[in-house]
């Protein structure tokens, strides 16, 4: 009987001549509705696997689908599901070619957009969107520099006018010296929005019972701040971020405060699920390098969080016994 040799997923293998696809399969004991077939990068339609016969030097993908296990660690807001877990800005850089450059090399899938008025008197001036796909990044846009209720809703009012975007984050500001956010403003604004249909992710203050109210008011994410805005801080409160962490059933991303890598990797280690930047990237002094290190710093604090870390200890413990020494 003569044979025929093929490429089975980057494998040489040798078959009888005349065999067919379906044939192939049965060989193989791959039932044929649970897979697909590519012959030499071509999809090979499943009602014609009987027909369709190898010839000498076919290449063959025959794949599946398999369970994602324990190392698909995305999560999920309002119904929208993430690899990455770090969310970043875009004010600030030199130019929106930087800001681009530094959200690829942060492997964000979410960026914030502000909103302002269109330079109606030069046409010629750059967008955001030329430069930051908004089929290819989630838009989330927020309300920087709203200092009331009304002014943040009215802005995402607009924004959901301009681009159909409906995941928004809300952020109502008390004063300009330290950013932090008006609480009774913020809950105010959270409740009406979220009663016109918006999925909202809350930038307010480190306070578990806000943080609650915030929830129980239909808040799709709770982004309290590590530290203030723009400050470079670091996480100033790991206690109440905890216990924010602990009491919420919607995702907690820091929002505010970190400066370097080591703050966003503590954030994760606490159990956030995500964190949101913007000064911290682009105002290092290499913000592409600083995105990247970012991007590692969030993956490193949750694959910590995850793992668990060892208990403190008051006093040493070897590593080696100390029973047995010479």
């Amino acid at each position: 009987m003569s044979t025929l040799s093929i490429l089975l997923n980057g494998d040489p293998r040798h078959v009888a001549a005349g065999t067919t696809i379906a044939g192939l399969l049965a060989s193989l004991d791959l039932p044929a509705e649970k897979v697909a077939v590519e012959r030499n990068l071509e999809i090979v339609p499943r009602s014609t696997f009987a027909k369709v016969v190898l010839t000498e030097g076919d290449r063959l993908e025959i794949v599946h689908f398999v369970g994602g296990g324990q190392d698909d660690d995305t999560w999920e807001v309002a119904g929208r599901r993430f690899t990455s877990r770090l969310i970043v800005g875009t004010g600030k850089y030199r130019d929106y070619a930087q800001n681009a450059a530094a959200a690829e090399a942060s492997g964000a899938e979410i960026v914030t957009v502000a909103v302002r008025r269109v330079n109606v008197t030069d046409r010629s001036q750059p967008m955001l969107t030329d430069f930051l796909d908004p089929k290819r990044f989630t838009y989330l846009p927020n309300t920087a520099g709203c200092f009331t209720a009304e002014d943040a809703i009215r802005t995402l009012r607009l924004a959901r006018e301009a681009g159909g975007w409906n995941l928004v984050k809300l952020e109502v500001l008390g004063e300009a010296r330290t950013l932090y956010p008006d609480m009774a403003e913020t809950l105010r604004a959270t409740e009406i929005l979220v009663k016109d249909g918006f999925d909202v992710m809350v930038y307010c203050a480190d306070d578990p019972i806000a943080a609650k109210k915030l929830e129980d008011l239909g808040a799709a994410a709770i982004m309290p701040l590590g530290s203030l805005i723009g400050s470079g801080l670091g996480i100033q409160n790991p206690v109440t971020l905890r216990l924010i962490i602990e009491n919420a059933k919607v995702p907690v991303l820091v929002d505010a405060g970190v400066g370097t890598a080591s703050d966003a990797a503590v954030a994760m280690e606490l159990g956030c699920d995500g964190v949101l930047m913007n000064t911290a990237i682009a105002e290092a002094k290499d913000p592409i390098l600083m995105a990247r290190a970012m991007k590692l710093a969030v993956e490193s604090g949750r694959l910590a969080y995850r793992a668990g870390r060892m208990g403190k200890r008051r006093y040493a413990d070897p590593s080696s016994p100390l029973a047995g020494l010479i």
